[in-house]
């Protein structure tokens, strides 16, 4: 990756300024998002923590990022590895090794420490989903005489009904909704956009909070491009909408203990239960690779059973 222009580089080998460069790289080059460059820079500035106390540096000092060889990479993956999953591990590691790649191509380091090192194997866990009766419990739950309860109706039901991500919910803009065709424009990862249906019943449930969002925001609307709003008129933020699910799980009282991340997860069950083919689903939740979206195909036992018993000549 070529140097910015304009933008004087870091002096020296300390490793806070390297990964502010860095982090200014992945939005200048590569067009990333805020959320995913959070997660790098968090997962950095750990890194950096453990290389610190491991170099011992002073009050006034920092991690010299040449002098970081791959015994180092392998203790702070034993470190993370004692509380950590080995999914988070991995992508800790993906973090990791992206940087040092931007290092050596920036002329910082002459050999990436990283290289030889593989990821974790992720343990198999099955996607959480919700059945579609504790959904329609779940949906049903906010209130719907209040300006926040529409905003948190309209809230589960779009992500049910589209199958968005966290991250793409909170980044809708109303120009994103064409309701007479009822298609929604997404931004997934990697800036990645889609277009995918969204049903009747959540643009109603948009339309119902739309008329009362002065009500939300008492103080005005700041972001009015925004669809999710909380009460000082600003975008929702993906911490936000997980405590707005939290809350309804308790009030509905379902058997399943959901996230946001769940009801995406419902979404394609239902559709892959109801006959749906997978590689739609796939189209319809953006993933790159048929590979994610199989996973599916191991929450429905009793639909793969009953296909297995159709099917199978000698079922």
């Amino acid at each position: 990756m070529p140097a910015v222009a304009n933008q004087a580089l870091p002096a020296g080998t300390g490793m806070g300024g390297w990964i502010e460069e860095f982090g200014r790289t992945m939005v200048s080059e590569e067009n990333a998002s805020p959320h995913t460059v959070r997660n790098y820079l968090s997962d950095l500035q750990q890194l950096r923590t453990f290389l610190c106390d491991l170099q011992r540096c002073g009050e006034h000092s920092d991690a010299d990022v040449t002098a970081v060889d791959l015994m180092a990479i392998r203790g702070f993956l034993a470190q993370l590895m004692k509380r950590n999953r080995k999914s988070s591990v991995g992508r800790k590691l993906s973090s990791v090794k992206v940087f040092f790649r931007f290092l050596r191509r920036r002329g910082v380091i002459e050999v990436e420490p990283t290289v030889g090192l593989s990821t974790p194997k992720k343990e198999q866990q099955l996607p959480v989903h919700v059945t579609v009766d504790d959904m329609v419990r779940l949906l049903e739950a906010p209130p719907a005489d209040t300006a926040a309860g529409l905003r948190d109706r309209a809230l589960l039901e779009v992500t049910y009904s589209a199958g968005l991500r966290v991250s793409e919910l909170v980044g809708l803009d109303w120009r994103d909704i064409d309701a007479d065709v009822e298609m929604v424009r997404v931004r997934g990862k990697g800036n990645k956009e889609r277009v995918v249906p969204i049903g009747r019943r959540a643009l109603a449930a948009l339309a119902a909070y739309l008329d009362k969002i002065g009500e939300l925001c008492p103080r005005g609307v700041r972001q009015p491009e925004a669809v999710f709003l909380n009460t000082r008129g600003e975008r929702l933020t993906t911490r936000s909408v997980a405590r707005v699910v939290d809350r309804y799980v308790l009030t509905s009282a379902i058997a399943t203990k959901a996230s946001p991340h769940a009801l995406r997860h419902s979404f394609a069950t239902h559709l892959l239960s109801a006959g749906a083919d997978l590689r739609a689903i796939q189209e319809l939740l953006g993933h790159a690779s048929l590979s994610t979206t199989q996973r599916y195909t191991h929450v429905d036992l009793s639909q793969l059973m009953r296909v297995y018993d159709k099917a199978h000549p000698r079922a």
